[in-house]
């Protein structure tokens, strides 16, 4: 049976640990806390926890004054609030002065689900990854955002964390070893690498074991930080496999696969196949259900994974 647990609460609870080690941390808040889980901070440190209301674009300039007065400030929302509602202030306030804020964002991508449109956060990593001086991260499990919130603790600069809605399975141990911009093999294999982030790990690594099961063998990675990247994991699998396919839960612009597409074309060009959603809105629905509709599952992966290892087999020399 899958072990799933919740990358949100495991936020919310790291958080208390962080809190206890460090009287300089302080955390804010859009009025979300019972949902971002920074609930349980608020109720352990009171005075450092500070709810902005429904005022992300105010959140994000306290964030700023904060930091700048030598704090290390965790602020939350849910994804499409944290991108999309307040990019300017985090552009000019965080970003361009390089201030100590660490943007950890829940309830993001079309996982969201029932929220509808209006809440499915598709296009904040293109808009994270436009800033030169944000380290962006899309941690795959619970166990992983852990390490993750904390490595951005211990980091000085600006931080943007993605988490979901739902719980997810658990990937890792407790002794999983984490590195900002250093990828994760999970698996290795000789004739197809499926990259991804975020909830497409897990399917990922279950498109793997169906493609073993027809003579594909396939490396799967788990690339949780998109910027900065691990490009020279990406070179290396795009050299021993000669193949590529990328998933994230987000739209085909500007996120991961751009990312890394722009790597390999620029260092070794392979065939390479792309799960995400496209150019489209997603609607409202049960998340799994979104999820099916557009291609986000381990058959979509799996499906992808043969077209590109056909595409790579027909520019062998004496292939048809």
């Amino acid at each position: 049976m899958t072990v799933e647990a919740s990358t949100r609460e495991a936020y919310g609870r790291t958080l208390i640990e962080l809190g206890k080690q460090n009287k300089d941390i302080v955390v804010l808040d859009a009025d979300l806390s019972l949902s971002t889980m920074t609930h349980f901070f608020a109720q352990e440190f009171p005075q450092r926890f500070f709810d902005c209301g429904l005022e992300e674009q105010n959140m994000i300039g306290i964030a700023a004054g904060l930091a700048a007065s030598g704090k290390i400030v965790f602020a939350s929302s849910f994804a499409v609030f944290a991108s999309c509602r307040c990019f300017d202030q985090v552009r000019l306030c965080v970003s361009q002065p390089k201030l100590n804020v660490k943007i950890v964002a829940t309830h993001s991508g079309i996982s969201v689900g029932e929220d509808g449109t209006s809440h499915h956060a598709i296009e904040d990593l293109s808009l994270y990854c436009a800033l030169p001086s944000f380290t962006v991260i899309v941690p795959a499990d619970a166990i992983e955002t852990t390490k993750a919130v904390k490595a951005a603790a211990a980091t000085y600069g600006p931080f943007y964390i993605r988490l979901s809605r739902p719980k997810t399975p658990l990937i890792y141990h407790e002794d999983h070893h984490f590195i900002v911009g250093k990828s994760i093999t999970l698996r290795p294999g000789k004739d197809v690498t499926i990259i991804a982030m975020g909830i497409m790990v897990a399917k990922a690594l279950q498109a793997a074991q169906k493609l073993a099961t027809q003579g594909i063998d396939s490396r799967v990675i788990d690339m949780h930080t998109l910027n900065p990247l691990d490009a020279e994991a990406i070179i290396k699998a795009a050299s021993e496999t000669g193949a590529i396919v990328v998933a994230e839960e987000h739209l085909a612009h500007g996120g991961l696969g751009s990312r890394v597409a722009q790597v390999v074309v620029e260092e070794k060009p392979v065939p390479m196949s792309f799960v995400n959603l496209k150019d489209h809105y997603a609607s409202s629905g049960k998340a799994e259900e979104l999820l099916r509709r557009f291609g986000l599952t381990a058959e979509g992966i799996e499906e992808a994974a043969k077209q590109v290892v056909q595409k790579k087999r027909s520019f062998l020399p004496g292939d048809a």
